[in-house]
């Protein structure tokens, strides 16, 4: 069974965002920037899945500028077999991308795609659904473990009320969740490795689809920052400030 993954760039997790002084978005130039941490851990379970034997090619893909081609990289040291890149300079959105991997998905037949459940620049968690809708697909979302019994896929997801088991015929889709796996470091020997392995490069136009935005970002602003927590007296002056300065009860 094959199985495709899609992998994003983003500003690493590690790293304070800061707005434009323009507030036409977040600043990334000279920003260090890395893969999505969903996306890391879609990309261990499918090549947990090849170790165990349960697939046999695994496929990265990412859509984006040049600079892309960093992050099919790391998924390449990770273990996976190719890499196919989408280039555009495009600002993608969810439903673009969901169009441009419906495109890929129809040229690479994979048996399984697995995404992160978002990504944690722009937090849409919209992606994995909107690829399951136009494909057709059954979705297992916010997984935190996979099986594959009887040719069919089992799937525990996390719901507000604990856990939940789904049954998925495949082909299917499944969005990961934190608790799915601790993905690896790549080892210097498989990063020298992934420089070797090939990645096709494709455009949206040669897939048939139209990436242009369909929102319009107006502005980019800062939270607001908290105010400084105060210290009260007695549970008479915390009731008082509750009711006539927060005015909660």
């Amino acid at each position: 069974m094959k199985v495709l993954v899609a992998v994003k760039r983003v500003i690493d997790a590690n790293v304070k965002v800061r707005v434009k002084a323009d507030g036409t978005g977040v600043e990334t130039a000279n920003v260090k920037m890395a893969m999505n941490p969903f996306c890391e851990i879609a990309v261990e379970e499918a090549v947990r899945m090849k170790e165990a034997g349960t697939a046999t090619e695994v496929v990265a893909v990412a859509c984006g500028p040049a600079s892309s081609q960093e992050t099919i990289r790391t998924a390449l040291a990770m273990g996976a077999d190719r890499g196919i890149h989408v280039q555009t300079d495009v600002e993608l959105q969810p439903l673009a991308v969901a169009k441009l991997l419906k495109a890929v998905i129809a040229k690479e037949q994979p048996g399984l795609v697995i995404t992160g459940k978002q990504a944690i620049d722009d937090d849409s968690n919209q992606t994995g659904q909107m690829l399951a809708g136009l494909l057709g697909w059954p979705q297992g979302t916010f997984a935190s473990k996979l099986t594959i019994e009887g040719g069919k896929l089992r799937v525990k997801r996390e719901v507000d009320g604990g856990l939940e088991t789904e049954i998925l015929n495949l082909p299917a889709l499944v969005t990961t969740d934190l608790r799915l796996n601790e993905p690896r470091y790549a080892s210097l020997p498989n990063i020298m490795k992934a420089k070797k392995k090939p990645i096709e490069a494709v455009t949206p136009e040669a897939l048939g689809v139209d990436p242009s935005p369909r929102l319009k970002v107006l502005k980019v602003v800062e939270p607001a920052k908290r105010k400084a927590g105060a210290k009260v007296k007695s549970v008479a002056e915390l009731v008082d400030k509750l009711r006539n300065e927060a005015k909660v009860i």
